[in-house]
């Protein structure tokens, strides 16, 4: 299939990599993601937020760019290219459910979001046992939160949780939120996981019927395209040291082996582009297979990205598993992405529940 962003949507996608590199390249976020307690620069996330970057999903009406899920996938895919680290997925996946719910609090904390005034996040999970979640057992009884939420993403730096309960969705703001929370160990630098102990007062959310759902969606997409984004890049990295890299007085790049390896991952690559945009046209356009695509799409994206960023650490040969050198940063936020928003496994479960069956 032959797949083109339009003119607005590919001036998006330049402009977004022009500004990574120059503001966010991964020489430079480093140190961020290895030092720094919260693992990202708040400053840039606020200069995303004056350039609109959290209002893409809304309308015009609503202050947003109305760029879509095509737009969204556009920017994620470059903010993988440097393996951008905070919030900025989580965000989009908190704000779609805020979007679509009633109410003057949830309205008032939008526009915080989009002005990159507030972080909000969702805390969905419970246990240890794994990344799935679990069944949940938080609970909202006359405004009082209770509970203990894991693997909530950036939840140390969180200014309000939309929390998942067995009463529904509850909202959570800080000053007087009433949780505390404790950081996780984590493979990937780029990312932060805290367990929260929920004891204080929090709002039901009213929220249109599938709220979450859709909200769910937007993020496993978002995940796929970010998947590609770290793929692509990889690639590029790994293409450039077989051309300067030598052995036996001949570039790595001549080695037919290599070559093979290569095209696998230029093939695993080129797929999963296609996986993503396609997808993210099916959400733009309301069709009936949207869920399935976009299943696909993070499975897909899952075992490949996996694949291409293991394959440019070994064509580093020793020096792919030292510290300096970059493909393991890239290896290490695909594992994450793999196991979240939708495992790879439970995305393959998805897709092939929702495959559309052949009538005859």
């Amino acid at each position: 299939m032959q797949f083109e962003l339009d003119d607005e949507r590919s001036l998006l996608r330049s402009s977004t990599r022009e500004l990574l590199e120059g503001e966010a390249a991964l020489e430079d976020t480093r140190s961020l993601m290895e030092d720094a307690s919260e693992g990202y620069s708040k400053a840039f996330f606020g200069q995303l937020a004056e350039l609109g970057y959290f209002g893409l999903l809304l309308s015009e009406d609503e202050g947003g760019a109305d760029m879509g899920a095509l737009g969204l996938a556009a920017v994620l895919a470059e903010m993988g290219r440097v393996a951008l680290p905070g919030p900025f997925l989580e965000s989009v996946v908190a704000s779609e459910i805020l979007r679509r719910a009633e109410g003057d609090a949830a309205a008032a904390l939008l526009a915080r979001v989009v002005a990159g005034d507030a972080l909000v996040v969702l805390a969905d999970r419970e246990g240890l046992g794994g990344a799935a979640p679990a069944p949940i057992a938080t609970r909202l009884e006359a405004g009082q939160l209770t509970g203990v939420k894991t693997f909530v993403p950036f939840g140390e730096q969180a200014d309000a949780l939309i929390v998942t309960t067995a009463d529904g969705l509850a909202l959570a703001q800080r000053p007087d939120a009433g949780w505390s929370a404790s950081p996780l160990p984590t493979l990937d630098h780029a990312q932060r996981f805290a367990q929260i102990e929920l004891g204080g007062p929090a709002e039901l959310l009213a929220v249109q019927d599938g709220a979450l759902d859709a909200a769910g969606r937007l993020g496993t997409l978002g995940a796929a395209a970010l998947l590609f984004g770290l793929m692509e890049r990889s690639l590029e990295i790994a293409l450039a040291y077989m051309m300067e890299r030598q052995a036996f007085g001949s570039p790595l790049a001549g080695f037919q082996a290599l070559q093979h390896r290569a095209a696998d991952m230029l093939i695993k690559v080129e797929t999963t582009r296609s996986a993503v945009f396609r997808a993210a046209w099916a959400l733009d356009q309301r069709t009936e297979d949207a869920p399935f695509l976009v299943a696909v799409a993070k499975a897909w994206a899952g075992d490949a990205g996996r694949l291409v960023c293991g394959e440019s650490i070994q064509v580093h040969g020793g020096v792919g598993y030292t510290w300096e050198y970059d493909p393991h940063v890239y290896l290490k936020r695909v594992k994450t992405l793999e196991a979240f928003f939708g495992s790879t496994r439970e995305q393959l479960e998805a897709a092939l529940h929702l495959a559309p069956v052949a009538a005859g």
